[in-house]
């Protein structure tokens, strides 16, 4: 907690520190900075008195910077990019039209694409810049303002709200399922889930009554296209998304051995879902707060591919 309250050294310092850090002598930061060779001096004794520490090391007409100083060198340096990022950012007018998207990628293509324009029509002109990667992302260091994620919403610091569920049914291949005739049946078989949910099938488990049940063999994972793939080519048994599911058992590339409403009864809190994620702060800037407004207020459930 201590550090929460850590005064902070005028910026004027840290800025003749960091020049003559890069520049090597007082002279040559000055002249960097169009000051005198004395008000860098000044600087850095201010600096090494708030700091309490020595910073250079100053032998005939060198100057040689201290451990602290080359410490200390590398947060400035983060320091001053964060300060030039975040002026880029208010003052390209472009960027204000802009909004960096980071979506699950099953949820790009089974939902979002096929409704992105409505967002467009309700905002014009906006620059919508999209990636599609399963894992949360840096918000600040790879410039996403807003991401939707597959998972619990187990999002502690960002504001986290729930758009949709993602349920689940235990599906094979037809071979595969003429050996599966009740649950405790899954023990003999190699199961396979996604990476972003380990316990997903424990969870399963426990809901068909087998907490216990030692699993044979799994297989992970990275997306739910190449999980759902393994099924019907009869790797193993998987947790299929109904919408997929439904569809494949349709066209007889998979089997639901237990019932495909089997998992309906699940606790909601183990279901997987679709989460938008979004640092508070990101929510004033005006189009990333129109379109968390907007992704909120769609029925994600009643997408026309559920038809």
């Amino acid at each position: 907690m201590a550090g929460q309250h850590t005064r902070l050294p005028p910026l004027n310092a840290l800025r003749a520190f960091w020049a003559v850090m890069r520049q090597g002598t007082f002279r040559s930061a000055a002249d960097e900075l169009l000051v005198t060779p004395q008000a860098i001096s000044q600087q850095i004794k201010l600096l090494e008195d708030t700091l309490h520490v020595s910073l250079f090391e100053r032998k005939a007409r060198v100057i040689e910077p201290t451990e602290h100083a080359i410490i200390l060198s590398h947060f400035v340096q983060a320091g001053f990019d964060e300060f030039t990022e975040g002026i880029r950012r208010v003052t390209n007018s472009a960027y204000r039209n802009r909004i960096n998207i980071n979506v699950s990628p099953y949820f790009a293509t089974r939902y979002l694409m096929e409704r992105l324009e409505r967002f467009r029509q309700r905002m014009p002109g906006a620059d919508i810049r999209m990636t599609t990667m399963v894992n949360v992302r840096d918000f600040a260091a790879d410039e996403v303002d807003v991401s939707i994620q597959w998972g619990f919403g187990n999002w502690k610091e960002y504001d986290v709200k729930l758009l949709m569920h993602d349920p689940k049914i235990i599906c094979c291949s037809p071979e595969l399922a003429r050996q599966i005739h009740s649950p405790a049946d899954l023990g003999r078989m190699t199961l396979l889930h996604p990476v972003m949910a380990r316990d997903l099938w424990r969870k399963v488990l426990a809901h068909l009554g087998l907490p216990s049940m030692e699993m044979a063999g799994e297989i992970e994972f990275q997306d739910a296209a190449t999980m759902r793939r393994g099924s019907i080519s009869g790797i193993g048994v998987g947790l299929v998304s109904k919408l997929d599911a439904l569809g494949d058992i349709e066209a007889g590339t998979l089997v639901a051995p237990l019932g495909i409403d089997i998992l309906d009864t699940m606790d909601k809190k183990d279901i997987p879902g679709f989460y938008l994620v979004v640092p508070k702060a990101h929510k004033r800037v005006k189009i990333i707060s129109a379109f968390c407004d907007w992704i909120s207020t769609e029925e994600w459930s009643n997408t026309g591919a559920l038809g």
